[in-house]
């Protein structure tokens, strides 16, 4: 059985990874335009994104609630800025009703079912969410509300990509209320903290924390906190957000508290989200032309083992060896997988774990229940060697960490290899076009950097927190600026 290889990353890096999301088993295409199915493998690795998320979420004290998938559009237009950002993107509900066509052409909508009032399919769910608070919130003992929910959103994209840009997506989305604009200031930076972190220690990907400009910043939202990464191709990925809502959902749903002066006062909000797009990220920041690459604390499967056999006696001489081994990894809370299927050679195995991206594969014959080895398979860096039985375990434990960090590192390197400074207009125009991260003074204007997109196809995907100021002069207009901003090309 032949394994069929991957389109090369420096051939075409968007077959690429078209044929890695499919080729891993990790999502396709529907029956839907721009929807996905999410494979088991695929879920696997989203369910533990989603689980180390949460824990991390519970820790800041945030509980998780569910909140309606249809609003009223009433709802949407509360907010000007806000149904502007989504306005494009709505999917509108207007019947609730079909019948069979009396002139037999099949089921169609019933004209007698349209709704009083549409409804629209959530592109994400502060209307719904603060017209519910209202009913939460009358003094300042009922804050802060601390909440986060799971679920799908629908934005209605016109060009779609698996994981990166679907027109249904699962994702979080956090919405909290508070008594003071700096607790709300304070939780929205603390919410971009944890995503950082995240995905830096759990996904092995190196991010930019910083907070958008106000062309780039969310529909409604006074501040957008960001974290940016670096994809092989040189373009950025927005892997995460936090925004500051101040009081613009508050004031359109009139939801105030008693102060304890007595007083009425708008509530503060933040909102933030992370989605199925963070596998999008996973993919272009590790991977290869032999597949998928995973960090270990974040694989569904960490450590693979292929017996190496011809008849099932061979087989039960080697499963003693092994089993023991492997009772011994999961004891410590390592994910071991032992495969015994007899319809795959172990070649195929070997190449379909590669595709998978599983961590280390761990392969062992009857030679070498003999000579009391086994053969141990890194995925990151494609070698192997023959080791010892004895004292595997310990060896593999160390050996994930130290897989981790390589990942990160290497992901990191490439990054710093690719951010460079930029100085001028003519300098920036050509460096553009490489990829990566420009470090450019820029004035601040809307309009300048509406100027500099529409020239290049560049915007700002974030002002670093920890940039340090600098005086210089815009690349576009010459104007001043007190410190530099990071420009990309973006996905």
């Amino acid at each position: 059985m032949a394994y069929q290889k991957l389109t090369s990353r420096s051939e075409n890096y968007s077959q690429w990874y078209n044929e890695l999301v499919v080729k891993a088993d990790l999502a396709e295409q529907s029956a839907v335009r721009g929807c996905m199915v999410i494979k088991p493998y695929g879920y696997a690795i989203w369910e533990r994104i989603q689980a180390g998320l949460d824990a991390r979420f519970k820790q800041k004290g945030v509980q998780n609630a569910y909140f309606p998938l249809l609003i009223p559009k009433s709802f949407l237009s509360r907010e000007a800025e806000h149904v502007e950002g989504f306005a494009k993107e709505c999917a509108v509900v207007t019947h609730h009703r079909l019948m069979n066509d009396p002139n037999g052409r099949g089921v169609v909508v019933d004209p007698n079912a349209r709704l009083e009032e549409e409804l629209i399919i959530r592109p994400t769910s502060e209307t719904i969410i603060w017209s519910t608070y209202k009913n939460w919130i009358s003094s300042y003992r009922d804050l802060p509300i601390l909440c986060n929910q799971w679920c799908n959103v629908m934005r209605w994209e016109m060009r779609t990509r698996l994981f990166l840009r679907t027109a249904e997506f699962l994702w979080q989305e956090g919405h909290t209320a508070h008594a003071s604009k700096e607790e709300a200031e304070d939780f929205a930076r603390q919410m971009l903290d944890v995503y950082a972190e995240f995905v830096e220690s759990v996904m092995a990907i190196p991010v930019l924390k910083g907070v958008k400009s106000p062309n780039e910043r969310f529909a409604g939202a006074l501040n957008t906190y960001c974290i940016e990464a670096m994809m092989q191709d040189g373009k950025a990925l927005q892997a995460g957000t936090s925004h500051f809502l101040g009081q613009n959902f508050a004031k359109s749903f009139d939801v105030t508290y008693l102060s304890k002066e007595n007083k009425p006062e708008y509530v503060w909000a933040t909102s933030w989200g992370v989605s199925t797009r963070l596998m999008g990220a996973l993919i272009m920041t590790h991977s290869d032309d032999n597949g998928l690459v995973l960090p270990p604390h974040l694989a569904p499967i960490q450590v693979a083992i292929v017996p190496i056999f011809k008849q099932q006696e061979q087989l039960d001489t080697i499963l003693a060896t092994i089993n023991p081994i492997a009772d011994r990894l999961q004891t410590l809370g390592i994910r071991v997988k032992v495969d015994t299927a007899d319809n795959m050679t172990p070649g195929f195995k070997f190449a379909e774990y590669e595709m998978r991206g599983v961590p280390v594969r761990l392969a062992i014959g009857a030679r070498d229940i003999e000579n009391g080895t086994i053969e141990v398979a890194r995925r990151d860096t494609l070698t192997k060697e023959t080791l010892p039985l004895e004292g595997i375990v310990e060896h593999i434990t160390a050996l994930l960490e130290e897989i981790q960090a390589n990942i990160y590192q290497k992901a990191l390197d490439f990054r710093l290899a690719n951010t460079r400074n930029c100085d001028s207009w003519d300098e920036f125009q050509v460096e553009i076009q490489k990829g990566g991260f420009l470090a450019c003074h820029w004035d601040g204007t809307p309009e300048t950097e509406e100027k500099i997109k529409e020239l290049t196809k560049a915007t700002i995907r974030c002002i670093p927190l920890d940039a340090p100021a600098e005086e210089g002069k815009c690349i576009y207009s010459g104007k001043p600026s007190h410190q530099r901003v990071i420009f990309a090309i973006a996905y």
